[in-house]
């Protein structure tokens, strides 16, 4: 700590001694693979990136210098230089590749970068941040795989292993490399090591299993030392699926670890996982990710992970082979709890249960300080609604139990939290021997993958503004270290539709780049042979499920749209065999260029009325909707195809997309231009992927518009049509009937839920009907994340922030903001990887006050709506002044402009 507090002050002298005019510009935000500092990079190159600050406007970077080595206090001086880029006349400011010496293992990388700026400015060099490399060759794991040897019931307590090992000199450092077969927990000298949970997280284990890293330094004594871990069943073990399925992937839990200490003086120590360990059993008597836990206080063993416990009566550990999957550093965050929510109501329902109301449909787990006499327990059920009697219900959960058993020793203010599950919840029914229920003794903690928040949404309307919250805690409750479809019943898998429907959403919210790049891989590693994309993935449900429209399109769909809101090239050259291989089973399944073949789940959950007897259901053919998306993948290969120079493969796709297109109107046009499926999302989808000629669309739309008004200006769109819905309205100049689309209050739409109590996104647009009744136990999640895929249009449309493919990533930026439906108010903020951008409106007395942020080393086209012919001011000057605005040109009604770096504030007198 000292030494990091003296590096401190040497840069803050740094930095006072510098001229005051190079204050202006300074470089903060330091990223290595997107990451602040991280541990375990197995990247031989790994990227490089950084955020500009300055005062001033219109500022772009144009040059840089990176410098990297192996201690940071030299590096503040300059020496001990590992790799200097030099200067560098370039306005790259992300994704720079680090093009020194060959790195090692095991290392901690020191880097800083100064910039120059298009206004003669130089900043300081950055503060030092860092990186660490993992272990590049498998020949360098010497540790093995230890398990117990219980026998293998796959319902039982979880083990716990330990070793006592010594130091023999001044600890320079000590990393914990790490993973399991299995969940694991793992402590170092009686502290738990490391704040993620549900380790070492979900991926198609057959193939590639995650290892962690940790920086153990701080743990480590000088002497003797003790290190432990314990093991819960999770994904690889536990229930997986709707069939009662355990032992998926296999039947013994395993761990492996490998602890490497540095002393100071250079030379090295390995702790290996081996024949020396012992196990035992503890506390845990049961864990199951669906099933909830079982917590016997009274086989708690105390210090258990220390030096001087006594462990005589413990069992040698048996060594087995290693598996053949490939081992991988971690690259995606892995679960950590965030939130705390406390009871915000105790409730005796009218069956006389005792139920505890958090306030909030979360997912994670309940902490408890309780007392009990020994013996005696307290069990916890979780449930995300009460019935229209005002009971707990938990009829949709189907088979999965959510039940926590905490069983007292009996010394008095006990606590708990859970282990190695989690479930989805709102309400606690509460059973056992507590006579007295004291509320504030219980706290809901949410735990969810460790993903920045980068993007807020707010307007002058309360229901939208709890339609956001909702849309973010949808994300929150499924973004559990894979995308799920729902975190409460017997399910939680990682639905492939699902993700590709709500991506561009999850990006605007939170920082998901390392999340989706991790789950990508294993997109791509358990495709299919013949280039088939299973339902879900990892995947659990076999080889036959695989091949759907719009589930199978995740192949292409996300990593294009990482590639447009990051920027990233490799994630599209990474993914591109994949996007290619998908594109090709389609194709081959086509018989003269249509795909009119083979199960589809279509525009699943649909509006389908009860009574549906006068047809109004709106049943949209599966396979027009196959060769939609067959149309939109080929076009997304064809973009990536561009991006990275595949020339050949660009022509080929397109000359294939040409004629997916003509067999598009061959089959589902009418020669009067209507289509056989006269649905809302038949025409957004043939509209939204360009599968009409010009002359077809504007009567496409007028359709589209029609269809929607007979329903009472309600939608009737399931998955695969609900996300392009208010896009394909506002394109085609009909952001009217988007607003009115938005703001319907009643089933089906998106505030329904919202009017209904809903705190997160429902599965189902009735899951709660009118009359307080539920839709089918078989399948209705109160908190899926699907339908708020409409985020996307709140923040793209109706805040007007955009991203500009021409520059992905937010290089260039569109501010373009659409105000309607009454709404007086609406601002969406962003942290991109160039720094904060904002598009702020507000309507007060007929005047327009709209307020931009552009980051630095970025730049903007705005589009002022209403705008023309208008006396326009920016801070109180007239617009025409502004030097860090580009030409100014009318479009319609609105005007356009291209703006640089900075803070403006528009006004003008608006026309509503």
């Amino acid at each position: 700590m000292m030494r990091n507090y003296y590096l401190g002050i040497v840069l803050s002298c740094t930095i006072m001694n510098l001229p005051a005019a190079a204050q202006t510009l300074s470089v903060t935000g330091l990223r290595t693979e997107y990451q602040k500092n991280p541990m375990g990079i197995d990247a031989a190159a790994p990227r490089l990136s950084w955020k500009i600050n300055s005062s001033e406007r219109n500022v772009m970077q144009r040059a840089y210098q990176i410098r990297v080595g192996t201690d940071s206090a030299a590096l503040l001086t300059g020496k001990s230089v590992v790799w200097d880029s030099g200067t560098q006349q370039s306005d790259a400011s992300v994704f720079l590749r680090y093009a020194g010496p060959a790195l090692q293992s095991n290392t901690r990388y020191y880097w800083q970068v100064k910039v120059k700026d298009n206004q003669d400015h130089e900043s300081a060099w950055s503060a030092v941040n860092s990186w660490h490399t993992g272990l590049f060759n498998p020949a360098e794991w010497s540790a093995q795989w230890i398990t117990s040897s219980m026998a293998d019931t796959l319902v039982g307590p979880s083990p716990i292993f330990r070793k006592v090992f010594s130091t023999e000199g001044r600890v320079k450092s000590a990393v914990l490399y790490i993973t399991a077969h299995g969940l694991y927990e793992a402590q170092l000298n009686g502290k738990r090591v490391g704040q993620d949970h549900l380790a070492p997280g979900w991926t198609s284990y057959e193939k590639r299993l995650l290892y962690q890293s940790y920086d153990v330094t701080g743990l480590v004594k000088n002497g003797q030392n003790a290190i432990g871990f314990t093991l819960g069943d999770g994904w690889y073990r536990g229930y997986l699926a709707f069939e009662g399925k355990r032992g998926f992937y296999g039947k013994h839990l395993s761990g492996l670890v490998q602890l490497v200490v540095e002393y100071t003086d250079g030379t090295k120590k390995v702790i290996n996982s081996d024949q020396s360990w012992k196990y035992s059993t503890g506390p845990v008597r049961f864990s199951d990710l669906y099933n909830g836990e079982v917590y016997d206080a009274k086989y708690e063993k105390p210090g258990w992970s220390t030096v001087n416990y006594k462990d005589a009566d413990w069992k040698n550990v048996q060594v087995i082979p290693a598996g053949k999957e490939a081992l991988e550093s971690s690259i995606s965050p892995l679960a950590r709890k965030h939130e705390e929510f406390s009871v915000v109501k105790l409730i005796k329902t009218p069956k006389g249960e005792t139920v505890l109301d958090f306030g909030q449909n979360v997912v994670g787990w309940v902490s408890f300080k309780l007392s009990g006499k020994a013996g005696t327990y307290i069990q916890l059920e979780h449930g995300e609604v009460l019935d229209k009697a005002g009971n707990f219900y938990d009829a949709n959960l189907r088979k999965a139990k959510q039940h926590v058993k905490y069983i007292f020793k009996g010394s008095g203010l006990e606590s708990y939290e859970p282990h190695f599950t989690y479930q989805g919840f709102r309400y606690v029914k509460l059973t056992g021997n507590i006579a007295k229920i004291d509320p504030s003794s219980f706290k809901a903690i949410a735990v969810y993958s460790d993903m920045d928040p980068t993007g807020t949404f707010k307007t002058s309307n309360p229901l939208l503004n709890q339609l956001q919250h909702n849309i973010q805690w949808g994300q929150k409750g499924n973004f559990m270290d894979v995308p799920t479809d729902c975190p409460q019943r017997d399910e939680r898998l990682g639905w492939t539709g699902d993700a590709q429907v709500f991506f561009r959403t999850a990006a605007f919210n939170m920082d998901v780049a390392g999340f989706f790049t991790k789950w990508m891989k294993d997109v791509a590693s358990d495709q299919l042979a013949n280039g088939s994309v299973p339902f879900v993935v990892p995947n659990v449900l076999g080889e036959g499920a695989a091949g759907s429209t719009g589930w199978g399109d995740v192949a292409t769909i996300i990593p294009w749209n990482m590639y447009v809101a990051y920027g990233d090239q490799q994630i599209l050259a990474t993914q591109y065999p994949s996007m290619k291989s998908w594109v090709d089973f389609m194709t081959g399944k086509s018989k003269n260029d249509l795909w009119n073949t083979g199960f589809h789940f279509g525009d699943w959950l649909f509006y389908h009325p009860e009574d549906d007897n006068d047809g109004r259901a709106a049943i949209t053919d599966k396979y027009l909707i196959a060769q939609a998306f067959y149309a939109h993948s080929t076009q997304l290969l064809i973009n990536s195809a561009k991006v990275l120079g595949k020339k050949a493969d660009e022509e080929k796709y397109t000359e294939l997309l040409d004629r997916i297109k003509k067999a598009f109107l061959k089959e589902y046009i009418t020669p009067n231009g209507r289509m056989v499926s006269g649905s809302q999302t038949a025409y957004v989808l043939a509209l939204n992927f360009d599968m009409l000629p010009e002359n077809l669309r504007q009567q496409a739309v007028d359709f589209l518009v029609t269809n929607i008004e007979s329903y009472g200006n309600h939608l009737t769109t399931g998955f695969l049509g609900t996300p392009y819905l208010c896009h394909v309205l506002t394109r085609f100049g009909r952001t009217d009937v988007a607003y009115k689309l938005l703001l319907q209050e009643t089933y089906p739409s998106w505030l329904y839920p919202v009017k209904m109590g809903a705190t997160t996104i429902w599965e189902r647009w009735d899951g709660i009907k009118p009359d307080g009744s539920f839709q089918t136990t078989g399948m209705n999640s109160f908190n899926h994340y699907a339908y708020g895929a409409i985020g996307d249009w709140m923040y793209r449309v109706m805040a007007g922030l955009d991203t500009d493919e021409s520059a992905p990533g937010y290089k260039k930026i569109i501010i373009s903001p659409q105000p309607g439906g009454k709404i007086t108010h609406a601002a969406a903020q962003l942290e991109t990887l160039y720094g904060l951008t904002v598009s702020d409106w507000k309507i007060e007395n007929g005047v327009f006050k709209l307020k931009v942020v552009i980051p630095p080393n970025t730049t903007a086209k705005i589009k002022l709506p209403g705008a023309a012919g208008t006396m326009v001011t920016e801070s109180g000057t007239a617009l025409k002044n502004i030097k860090a605005l580009g030409k100014i040109s009318n479009q319609g009604n609105d005007i356009e402009f291209n703006a640089g770096s900075g803070t403006y504030q528009f006004e003008y007198a608006i026309k509503l």
